[in-house]
């Protein structure tokens, strides 16, 4: 590891173990729609007049909605029969890590792109995490969806600490080798402040464990398999993992020469974009 890298890390251990990282907020709409969705008489009208304050979270959702997975027979066009399509609680899970994307914004060029592109790669691995989850198991598709759009958030006070680093941001070797190393750590803590449910909280930390073998089918394992998944091919480290000496993979006892059940998965690399 380079010198640099190494500062860096320790720098940013340090000031996560004194609390001294100035953490990202949760966006103002995903708070609200949290409370609203707390609140177990809250009725669809409600929820929609929540997210509907926000325009271009209702469009997505009901993007959502008229994806290929879900498509009903009748394309839905209000955000009201998208929530009574999808139901309250599948709504606001979609909403908060949808509504995630408006944290991913930077003052520089080469941030923005890098925040960019570990969005994308976000919805990309939540769609795969939502189809695997509907397909082959009993866990809740939104839960799946919301642990495949959380589980990079550690990457997000990185990128804004290089920010002000420029030593750092002129060195992508080593703020790649800062990310991969530090983000599980800083995802976990970042989780745990935004009080998301005790299922995901762990999961930054936990996923890039191929060798974890929970006993029951878990959260992590669905972004295990997703995120091998979309980076198949690819010269990224995962790429090179194989996917069938993963616990996880075996677990979810998905058959490769099932060519219905593939398209739907490849499909779902685009529900959330």
């Amino acid at each position: 590891m380079s010198d640099l890298a190494d500062k860096v890390q320790r720098d940013l251990v340090e000031a996560i173990d004194n609390d001294d990282l100035v953490l990202p907020t949760l966006p103002e709409v995903a708070l609200q729609i949290r409370r609203a969705a707390e609140d177990p008489e809250i009725s669809v009208s409600n929820l929609s007049k929540v997210i509907g304050r926000d325009t271009a979270l209702s469009a997505r959702l009901i993007k959502v909605v008229n994806s290929p997975l879900l498509r009903a027979t009748q394309e839905v066009t209000d955000l009201h029969t998208a929530i009574t399509r999808l139901g309250v609680n599948y709504s606001s899970n979609l909403a908060i890590g949808l509504v995630m994307e408006q944290i991913f914004h930077a003052r520089s060029e080469v941030v923005e792109q890098k925040m960019r592109e570990v969005w994308r790669k976000s919805l990309e691995i939540a769609g795969v995490c939502y189809a695997l989850c509907r397909i082959y198991t009993q866990l809740k598709p939104d839960q799946a969806a919301l642990g495949g759009l959380v589980h990079q958030i550690g990457v997000l006070p990185i990128l804004t600490y290089a920010e002000d680093n420029n030593e750092l941001l002129s060195d992508p070797v080593s703020l790649n080798h800062v990310i991969e190393t530090i983000h599980p750590v800083l995802g976990d803590k970042l989780l745990s402040v935004w009080e998301f449910p005790e299922r995901l909280v762990k999961l930054p930390g936990l996923y890039l464990d191929f060798t974890r073998d929970s006993k029951q089918l878990d959260y992590v394992d669905l972004v295990q398999v997703a995120a091998l998944y979309c980076y198949k091919d690819s010269d990224h480290p995962l790429g090179r993992i194989d996917a069938f000496g993963v616990p996880a993979f075996n677990k979810l006892g998905i058959d490769p020469e099932n060519k219905a059940r593939c398209a739907e998965i490849e499909e779902a690399r685009s529900m959330f974009y």
